[in-house]
């Protein structure tokens, strides 16, 4: 760099001296950091990958004639700081198993520290005893994770805060709302309400309305079977409004397309529905088809099998959100400043 750009402060290409410093720490930076990806979302281990302008390590995920998983490494991690991109999503089972295997395999190669990203969280409903004898399965995801060698976690928008009490490592949990909120205010819709479809989810929905400056109305709704809910009541002013109704996770979709329908026949203008996860089990696709939702906005934390690739569902990237964490994490920066 020449004495004109520093007088200037200007660096290489033009840039800002501090964008050359940065690139430069991130040259530096990137020989040791590696990205691994397991089965469940490759897609967006390279969207990842790209925006950190790395490769996704070579990997081989396969298995023996028995079922059983096999793991190749097929480059050096002696040193690495490695990060497995891997939600726990379905099949819940295979991509736990897939990422513990993992885990161990890199940790016996010596890598420097392991950082599991699970976007989604699988187990994470299961976090207290809701009935005698029953286990808490969101625990014991956390202890034969840290079991197997992962020294930090990433994860995204947890159904239950507390399950980053159950890990003994560093826990990075990233919201999920900012990404939902740019998006809504990007449509340009007007005279929004934000709804949150039941009690429990009135944190999350408060938040998303203020980053949107919308009013909260709340759906009042009890389950009298497992996946089977029925709106009581809607408290707050709906009538005339277009309603966007919150939550983390959509599974069979019931609780949505009910909300819906009741909010709808309360006078509401149109309804938007938004979540994180799109788990999307059983009915939910046919229930989604034959709503009357405008439109379901998720993420891609969990990939969309063709089947659920729907007009009617559209999916925004996390990528640029992990990816900004795991630099901060591998630069040893705040990760919460990324949400100040």
């Amino acid at each position: 760099m020449d004495r004109e750009s520093v007088a200037a402060g200007t660096g290489v290409a033009g840039l800002s001296l501090v964008e050359t410093y940065r690139r430069c720490v991130m040259s530096f930076f990137n020989k040791k950091l590696k990205i691994f990806a397991g089965n469940a979302n490759p897609a967006l281990a390279e969207e990842i990958a790209d925006y950190l302008g790395v490769s996704v390590g070579a990997a081989k995920i396969s298995r023996f004639c028995d079922g059983e998983i096999q793991v190749d490494i097929d480059e050096s991690v002696r040193g690495a700081d490695v990060f497995i991109v891997q939600p726990t999503c379905e099949p819940v089972n295979e991509n736990i198993m897939e990422l513990l295997i993992m885990v161990d395999a890199l940790r016996r190669a010596s890598a420097r520290r392991i950082t599991a990203v699970l976007p989604y969280y699988g187990y994470a409903r299961q976090d207290r005893k809701v009935r005698a004898r029953a286990p808490i399965s969101a625990k014991l995801v956390a202890n034969v994770l840290t079991a197997a060698g992962a020294r930090r976690v990433v994860t995204m928008d947890l159904h239950a805060g507390q399950i980053q009490g159950f890990f003994d490592i560093p826990v990075d949990h990233l919201p999920g709302g900012p990404i939902l909120a740019e998006y809504i205010l990007n449509k340009g819709l007007q005279d929004i309400v934000v709804v949150s479809p039941d009690l429990g989810g009135v944190t999350r929905s408060r938040d998303l309305a203020e980053r949107i400056g919308a009013s909260l109305a709340i759906i009042d709704k009890r389950r009298p079977a497992p996946d089977v809910s029925e709106v009581m009541n809607v408290i707050g002013d709906i009538a005339g409004k277009t309603v966007v109704m919150t939550d983390d996770i959509i599974d069979t979709a019931g609780t949505i397309v009910n909300g819906a329908t009741a909010l709808l026949n309360r006078g509401a203008k149109a309804v938007y529905a938004c979540a994180t996860h799109a788990v999307l089990s059983g009915p939910a696709i046919d229930r989604i088809k034959n709503s009357r939702l405008e439109q379901l906005i998720v993420t891609n934390t969990i990939p969309l099998t063709p089947d659920k690739k729907i007009d009617r569902i559209h999916v925004l990237s996390v990528a640029p959100l992990i990816g900004e964490a795991i630099i901060r994490i591998h630069e040893d920066l705040s990760v919460s400043k990324l949400f100040d």
